[in-house]
Formats: structure tokens, sequence, C-alpha cells
């Protein structure tokens, strides 16, 4: 599952787990195939992320490791959980933790570029996007602010930033780190509340003009299943939204929240009677906070449409390079 094989909070045992089943063969199961693999799995009561490493190995043949002279091509195109697993496989002065085998590969493939500091072949790189928001505010003097825990800290910058690692001109970033927790179910707060203290810190600055921040409960604790850990944590998000509109009001600020998809607002299968742990296809909010008497076309919009809606907020024409549209119906 892709607890283990794809962590991307530097919870590198869960990698090494990973990472001994394809280079050793080494894991706490066997199977003679997938099927009966996953069958087991879920019998074990371990849902498809958390599936235990499992080694197929079918009658009568070896089991399949990665070797020498292997070429590996990683086919995940979303780079921020299949850095680290790529990291231990490619990276010479790799200390993650201890590698028992290191194959001499004769490639490894990325399908998209995880990060341009990986030593490895990318199938599709990057392009060029010009004109995003935090660039287009950069190149007229602004500045930024991009703010989250781990969990959701690739969000609010490489992607946010359309691919790009490094800063622009006038951006700051503020990563706080997620709880060390098996599960979020555990703690379903995460670090809500740091996040806030430094968001609502920043917006009472007066130093930045545009502010991005990411909550990440909604998501992670959604994706446990739990429903009652869910519910704390959308109290927790409550609590934390509470803080940073007062904060707004206070310095005579304005917001959008949104969310890219949904995910705790169903916490049960309906055609199945299980924990519904993926993401849906609800709709989300798109939510205005702040002094202007605004409205919102009531027909809805998509995400490309949030960049044009807040530089409408600020008063700023949009480029030529966003093809989304301004979703005030009355002048801000």
């Amino acid at each position: 599952g892709r607890y283990y094989a794809m962590d991307r909070d530097n919870r590198w045992e869960r990698i090494e787990t990973a990472y001994r089943l394809l280079t050793e063969a080494q894991a706490p199961h066997t199977a003679v195939d997938a099927d009966s693999g996953l069958r087991a799995a879920y019998e074990r009561d371990e849902s498809d992320e958390f599936v235990l490493p499992t080694v197929i190995r079918a009658e009568g043949e070896d089991t399949i490791t990665v070797g020498d002279n292997d070429t590996v091509l990683f086919m995940n195109f979303r780079s921020d959980r299949a850095r680290q697993l790529t990291r231990a496989f490619v990276e010479p002065d790799f200390a993650g933790f201890e590698r028992r085998v290191v194959p001499k590969l004769a490639d490894f493939v990325m399908t998209t570029e995880y990060a341009a500091d990986i030593p490895a072949t990318c199938a599709f790189g990057p392009e060029s996007l010009d004109n995003v928001l935090g660039d287009y505010l950069s190149q007229r003097g602004m500045t930024q602010l991009r703010i989250a825990e781990t969990e959701k800290y690739a969000h609010v910058t490489f992607f946010f930033s359309g691919g790009r690692e490094s800063l622009f001109p006038g951006e700051d970033r503020e990563l706080v780190a997620s709880p060390n927790v098996a599960t979020y179910d555990l703690k379903p707060e995460m670090s809500a509340g740091e996040v806030t203290d430094k968001l609502v810190a920043a917006i009472r600055s007066g130093k930045y003009d545009f502010i991005v921040c990411n909550y990440a409960n909604g998501d992670m604790v959604g994706h446990t299943g739990v429903y009652a850990a869910a519910v704390k944590a959308v109290e927790a998000l409550d609590e934390s939204l509470g803080r940073v509109i007062e904060a707004l009001r206070e310095v005579g600020g304005q917001a959008l929240i949104t969310a890219d998809h949904g995910n705790c607002e169903q916490m049960l299968d309906y055609d199945s009677g299980q924990h519904h742990t993926q993401h849906t296809t609800e709709l989300v909010p798109l939510v205005y906070v702040g002094p202007k008497q605004l409205e919102l076309d009531a027909r809805g919009g998509i995400l490309a449409d949030v960049a044009p809606t807040l530089l409408g907020l600020m008063g700023l024409p949009q480029p030529g390079e966003m093809t989304g549209s301004n979703l005030l119906t009355k002048p801000a």
C-alpha cells in the first residue's frame, strides 16, 4: 500500500519496508499471485493504503526482485509520493536508511520529473508555465507567503508554482512539521493549530500582499475512514478558520476559502457498507470572506477560475496566460 511505498513525510522506515520487498524479496507475507495476496490482506483487515508488503511467488518459480542491469520505469506521474522511493534507488549518497542491496541499474526512468535534483532519467520533462499566480504577483513587486504542514507543503509550493522548486522574488515559505503518528486518525487535529498560529501572525504583520495556506486535515484524516476522527478534524478546522477570519477582519483583509476535491464529507461507502477512504467527486465550496459586498457566479466554476477571481479581488488585470474566468459577478 502507499502508506509504505509512497510516503512523503520522510518516514524512511516505511520506504525501507517497500525497498526491501523490491530488492531482497523480504516481506511479512507471501502469496502465489496478486489476487490471493490482496484477498489475504483484506482478511487481515488491511485496506488498500495499508496493505503490508507481500512477496508474489508462484509455485515452482523463483522470486523476482529488482537487480543489476534492470531498467525501472516508475509509472507514477504525480511527483510528491514518488520522490522518496526513487531517491532510495538512485542516489549514491542516500542516507534515509541502510540499503543492504543496491542494484546497479541499467536505467531508472521517472515518468515525470519528481524533483530537479534526483539523478534519474525523465520520460516527460516539465513544461514551462508562465505567469502562474505567484510569478505574476512577483513580477509586480508584490510579496507572498506559502504555508502548510508537511503533508501539503508541496501543494502550496512546487505544485502551486507550476512545478517550480525555487522561490519567486518576494516569496517566503513556512513549513510546519506534520505530527509523527502512524495514521492521522490518532491525531485528527494534525498541525492545524501551529499552522494557524503562524498564519495569523503573518496576516497581522501586514508583510504580505498574498498568502496561500493549505489545511491537510479533511483530506488526510478522511483517508483513514474513521468517522469519529473526521469529525474532530473538521472541528479543528472550524476553530482554525475562525481565528484566521478574525485576523483578516482586524486588518481589513479578504480571502477565498475552497478545496480541490472532497473527502471527509463521505466516510461510508453506501454500496458496500465499508469505510470510504477515497476522494469524492462532490462539488467544493468557494467562500468569500471580507468587507466587500460581492457575489460569486452561481453557476460555479473550475480550479482554473480561482486565480483570476483572486486577481479580481486584488484589483489586478488577468494575464492572457490564465484561461479561467473571474467568478465575481459584482466588481470588487
